[in-house]
């Protein structure tokens, strides 16, 4: 017998026990939607968290200050002014590992127009900073190095900033008031949305850092910065630019052999890829976890499948009496369970993409379908019935002509 007849045959038996055949497929229908959602699920978080990752900027390393000792108590990093704009100038220019860097100064400060008055991050930088961060403008420009130089009253909106003091209307060329300094809008930042920690990155106000430093902060200390970003030349490079910035440092601050830094570098890239291996982690073990269901749904059909032979024993007599070869029964059974484990992964398969955009638009969270995914667990539900279906059809051709003719 031909495999168009073994089909058609074991259409007919599967078309004859609907109800069995549905609640058999039930199983499989549920472990592939299982895997697609939750695949889809851990897809969204992973390239949600990339996008937050990639909105910091690239190959970033991070300068911080040296610490200081009170009373035998040494505090953190950070709390020391040992970095001024002459490191940032020179690491910047000097080392070949480093494509630009760029000091920054930060303080919380109130700022008005009109009625309307927010809070906010300020921040002093130089203009490389923008390209650091890969941050781009919605509307308006950048302060160039002139007003750097000349320490001009001009600065850049983060788009939450400009939503609480100007709703839609436009700011640039509007006049802010910054700790009572007239600060002119001459730019708006295009949103970035969330950082990796939760911090609202669009909450903020970008000067000049000599307009931050000599108008804005009021610092007892104007010729430090807070922090020195810099960014290597590419990824493979960072390790490089890193151990060359401590090497340029020490040598500027006069540190000898044996003494501690007065700073500290930190290469965010290793922070970030950690990041990124803990959301690939996660999304195998949701897909794991979901295809413990598609198990679960193969036992079935091999359940199933073991009553079928059971209750069909006589007829599978009959035809091996008639001139059916094991092969033919074995055939039949395989179709069988493969037709039902397939159906019930193309269901599944609809019904996961359709609960992975129900969970994104009724839950908030964010789904990725992959077809990658859909291509695996369909293909690992086929591989299921053909396991699953191959016991029960090995019994199924095994028997015994005349003692199946002889079940009742």
């Amino acid at each position: 017998m031909n495999l168009w007849s073994a089909g058609k045959v074991a259409y007919r038996s599967l078309r004859a026990n609907r109800m069995r055949s549905v609640l058999t497929m039930l199983g499989m229908v549920i472990g592939v939607a299982a895997v697609i959602a939750m695949v889809a699920i851990g897809a969204g978080a992973n390239e949600r968290i990339s996008a937050q990752i990639s909105s910091i900027g690239s190959n970033l390393i991070l300068v911080l200050p040296g610490s200081t000792t009170s009373g035998g108590l040494r505090s953190g990093f950070g709390s020391a002014p040992t970095l001024t704009m002459a490191d940032a100038r020179a690491i910047g220019r000097e080392l070949p590992a480093v494509l630009r860097a760029s000091p920054s100064v930060r303080s919380s400060s109130p700022v008005v127009y009109g009625n309307q008055n927010w809070s906010t991050l300020v921040q002093g930088v130089a203009p490389e900073y923008f390209e650091i961060r890969e941050w781009s403008l919605a509307e308006g420009r950048f302060f160039t190095p002139d007003e750097l130089d000349a320490a001009s009253k001009v600065a850049v909106l983060g788009r939450t900033v400009v939503r609480n003091l100007f709703g839609e209307v436009s700011p640039v060329g509007e006049i802010v008031r910054i700790r009572r300094v007239p600060v002119t809008v001459i730019g708006v930042l295009r949103e970035k949305g969330q950082s990796p920690q939760g911090q609202d990155q669009d909450d903020i106000i970008i000067a000049p850092i000599t307009t931050a430093q000599t108008r804005l902060s009021g610092s007892a200390h104007p010729g430090s910065v807070g922090v020195i970003i810099a960014q290597a030349v590419d990824r493979e490079r960072v390790g490089e630019a890193e151990r060359e910035v401590v090497e340029l440092l020490r040598q500027r601050h006069r540190i000898g052999s044996g003494q501690d830094d007065d700073f500290s570098v930190r290469n965010l890239s290793e922070m970030l890829a950690v990041a990124e291996a803990s959301t690939r982690i996660m999304s195998l073990l949701l897909g794991a976890i979901a295809s413990v269901s598609l198990l679960v749904g193969g036992i079935g059909i091999m359940n199933i499948m073991l009553v079928s032979v059971t209750e069909r024993t006589r007829e599978i007599g009959i035809r091996l009496a008639v001139g059916a070869r094991e092969r033919d029964i074995l055939v039949q059974f395989l179709i069988e369970a493969v037709c039902l484990s397939v159906a019930g992964g193309a269901i599944g398969i609809l019904l996961g993409i359709g609960g992975s955009e129900l969970i994104s638009r009724f839950a908030g969270w964010s789904t990725l379908i992959s077809p990658g995914a859909v291509l695996v667990a369909f293909s690992f539900s086929a591989a299921v019935g053909i396991f699953f279906g191959y016991y029960p059809a090995r019994k199924a051709s095994r028997l015994d002509p005349i003692e199946a003719l002889r079940h009742e």
